[in-house]
């Protein structure tokens, strides 16, 4: 007889409650980003376990949609806007920053200078800023005089010219016929008058912002003369420090050549002022002093300062005579040839390191863009772009 055998009884399919669930069940979850039917683990209450998220499951990111896409670049467009204007708007406090830096850059060697003579930093730019002050009172008192009495010489010759001129016989036979001095009188009182009083004003404030605008200059150039040092210690930070120990001598190598461009282009445009005073006073030209700071002072810009200052003074000593003007035309004509082949190269052999064809070219581009403060940094930026190059640029590019 055969027995019959029951089958085996079913087992549950379904897991145990505290067993955890599938890989199916876990794998869904991640696909369609909500549990499975059945699946309570992400269900858990906000803060109500050790790992739950306490301000729940975050949700879907936002749809980088074209208005999204737009939006997000019509305000980056905007921004740029605002900060082109906020530099143009600025652009003359940057200038003037930028000029007391250079200005400070350029006076620091003489600091170190007296520093090297033991004298203290503080010391020493004390000495150095009260020079500078003092060459501003001496080029003011120079200058101011000679052009404040010119003013008075030619006021009060006016009521004589006018005489002259209404006692001369042709024009008064042209004011019988066509009425030309009542004419003149209604345009003076009318027109003139009014010009010339809002001129004097403008003039005024011309001299007023001036007065402020070389203050400030002078205000700012003594803290940076000062802080120089924390200034370029606090820069060097931002630098990796692996690269910081060259970074900082090609710095120094930079502030270096700016100290000695500012330095040799100073003691060119004095020995240019000298030797006009000294040329100006053998043929008894009026005010050699004051045309000889003036000659100075339009020197100290690339390229064409020594041609305005001669052109300047050439025309004042024609106004005198003409065998003056001719004199000062030729003085010039020989000095400028000796300062740019002999003068010009031994002074600023050691201190910039450019060629002159680049030398012009930065000229011109700083010119170009700033003005007169543009074409006189724009010679020392230049070397320095140039030191960067020979020492960083064309060492990697040898080695690839």
């Amino acid at each position: 007889m055969s027995a019959e055998v029951d089958p085996a009884p079913a087992q549950d399919q379904s897991p145990a409650p505290d067993q955890p669930p599938s890989q199916d069940a876990a794998a869904q979850r991640d696909t369609t980003g909500a549990a499975p039917p059945g699946d309570t683990t992400a269900s858990a209450p906000p803060g109500g376990g050790a790992g739950a998220a306490p301000y729940g499951l975050p949700g879907k990111p936002l749809v980088r949609g074209p208005f999204l896409f737009g939006l997000v670049g019509g305000l980056g467009v905007l921004t740029a806007i605002a900060l082109a204007q906020m530099v143009v708007a600025s652009l003359h406090v940057i200038i003037l920053v930028v000029v007391a830096m250079f200005l400070a850059v350029g006076l620091n060697p003489a600091v170190e200078t007296l520093q090297r003579r033991r004298l203290g930093r503080r010391g020493a730019i004390s000495i150095v800023f009260a020079g500078v002050i003092v060459a501003f009172v001496l080029f003011g008192l120079a200058v101011v005089p000679p052009v404040s009495q010119q003013l008075a010489e030619f006021v009060a010759a006016v009521p004589g010219y006018v005489t002259e001129l209404s006692n001369h016989p042709t024009l008064r036979q042209l004011d019988a016929e066509y009425q030309i001095l009542p004419k003149v009188a209604a345009f003076v009182t009318g027109t003139l008058g009014p010009a010339l009083a809002s001129g004097v004003v403008g003039a005024g404030l011309v001299v007023l912002d001036g007065a402020f605008t070389t203050v400030t200059l002078l205000v700012l150039m003594l803290y940076f003369l000062g802080s120089l040092h924390t200034i370029k210690d606090y820069l060097l930070r931002l630098v990796p420090a692996s690269r910081r120990e060259r970074t900082g001598a090609i710095a120094e190598e930079v502030l270096d050549g700016i100290g000695g461009y500012v330095a040799g282009n100073v003691l060119i445009s004095v020995i240019a002022g000298v030797l006009a005073w000294i040329f100006l006073s053998i043929i008894d030209v009026k005010y050699a002093l004051a045309l000889a700071l003036v000659v100075a002072l339009t020197d100290l810009i690339p390229l064409v300062g020594a041609t305005i200052g001669a052109v300047l003074v050439t025309g004042v000593a024609l106004l005198q005579s003409w065998q003056a003007g001719v004199a000062c035309a030729i003085f010039f004509l020989i000095y400028q040839q000796i300062e740019n082949y002999l003068i010009y190269p031994r002074v600023m052999k050691r201190s910039v390191d450019v060629t002159p064809a680049v030398t012009v070219i930065a000229a011109l581009f700083g010119g170009a863009l700033l003005g007169i403060v543009g074409a006189l940094v724009a010679i020392p930026v230049a070397a320095a772009i140039a030191l960067v190059i020979r020492e960083i640029v064309l060492p990697r590019q040898a080695r690839c």
